[in-house]
């Protein structure tokens, strides 16, 4: 693990596996740790408490680097997410108990699979030839040798039978092998015109880097408010890290969406063959006339305030935990002194940290309130630490 030295405490930072996502907090996990373990040693009384004690609810867990970050720090975690393949994610990081190692045979027996052409190579596997063609409508996310092994390995995962952690696993496997030979920057509302470098390399899968798990964490896959009733009342912490939709207007509302970012992930997950459109192949799902999370929708309401403070202010009211953690961009859809009176209304703003993500610098802001003085020009991430 590595060691950050912080003003409470030295915070060890253990090692997270996960796909290449936008937003991924990967960066920011030693300062929410560091600001989990300060809220932590407020109620419990001291930094060396039996973390085991406390819970935390990650409700947007998104690529699962804070969850698996909370869980092998020792707390115990309620993560959810309403994509399918964060469910997945979670499930084989946060609910197994078997060593890593007793996933080898399934991993090699997937491995050693002969290739076929399926679906997803007839939709998302190009040859290396047609790509340097510039015809937009070939370009595609994998090579096709990587899509066949695709197709032959996702359907002997659903034929083996597995249990739901095992079955999580390989899936994990897979989806992590095909994110290091993909053809994108990252996502998939569009490919890239050339192959990339990695593209060229040949599929395989690993076991993921699991660990065994005492504590006996939660996995929920649902809409964030329905998630909120099914939470215990001890609940310690809550941290969130809502989608932030966007503060260009221009940008059409589909494609800053999650769930169009990474439809092939969910596809992967189901493995359901959906009805698909347009030149990236994406869900039908997806499309604009399906409504995405209301912290991404870039509308107003009745109230004459964006929709997504509507929901920020509606996700405070109704948290059960007393201390919460919020993430959020200076890029997002909510203005700053919007959400400054959002938090104000609900609770009590402790701490504000800044992060530059071009400076690579984090401080605590001296007065709460001046982080609403910032311009919003620049790319900074701030967290939020409020009391309710």
């Amino acid at each position: 693990m590595e060691q950050v030295q912080s003003k409470y405490s030295v915070t060890e930072i253990p090692k997270t596996q996960g796909i290449k996502y936008t937003g991924s907090k990967l960066k920011l996990l030693p300062h929410i740790l560091a600001l989990s373990k300060k809220i932590s040693g407020n109620f419990s009384g001291n930094f060396s408490s039996d973390l085991k004690n406390v819970s935390i609810f990650d409700g947007f867990s998104g690529s699962t680097r804070v969850s698996q970050a909370y869980a092998k720090t020792g707390y115990k975690i309620y993560a959810n997410d309403i994509a399918p393949y964060t469910k997945i994610f979670n499930t084989a990081f946060l609910l197994n108990t078997n060593e890593p190692n007793s996933y080898r045979s399934l991993i090699d027996h997937l491995n050693s699979l002969k290739p076929f052409n399926g679906w997803f190579t007839e939709h998302y596997g190009g040859e290396e030839e047609q790509v340097s063609t510039n015809d937009s409508r070939i370009k595609k996310p994998w090579q096709i040798k990587n899509t066949r092994k695709l197709d032959v390995i996702r359907d002997e995962i659903d034929k083996l039978g597995l249990d739901e952690i095992t079955k999580a696993v390989a899936i994990t496997s897979l989806i992590f092998a095909l994110d290091k030979v993909d053809s994108t920057l990252g996502h998939f509302a569009s490919y890239l015109n050339e192959w990339s470098p990695r593209s060229y390399s040949d599929l395989k899968l690993e076991v993921p880097a699991l660990w065994v798990n005492e504590n006996k964490n939660v996995v929920m896959n649902v809409d964030i408010f329905e998630a909120l009733k099914q939470l215990p009342n001890d609940i310690g912490i809550a941290y969130y890290d809502p989608p932030y939709g966007s503060n260009n207007e221009k940008m059409p509302p589909s494609r800053v969406r999650y769930a169009s970012y990474y439809h092939i992930w969910t596809t992967i997950c189901l493995n359901d063959k959906p009805q698909i459109f347009g030149k990236a192949n994406r869900r039908i799902d997806t499309s604009d006339t399906i409504a995405g999370s209301v912290f991404e929708e870039f509308r107003k309401g009745e109230s004459g305030k964006f929709i997504v403070i509507e929901a920020i202010e509606k996700l405070i009211r109704q948290t059960p935990a007393n201390h919460i953690i919020l993430s959020y961009s200076s890029g997002g859809r909510a203005t700053a002194n919007e959400l400054n009176e959002v938090l104000n209304s609900y609770g009590k703003v402790i701490e504000v940290k800044k992060i530059n993500y071009k400076k690579n610098v984090m401080a605590t802001m001296k007065w709460t309130n001046d982080w609403i003085k910032e311009t919003e020009e620049n790319n900074f991430e701030y967290l939020f630490w409020v009391a309710k």
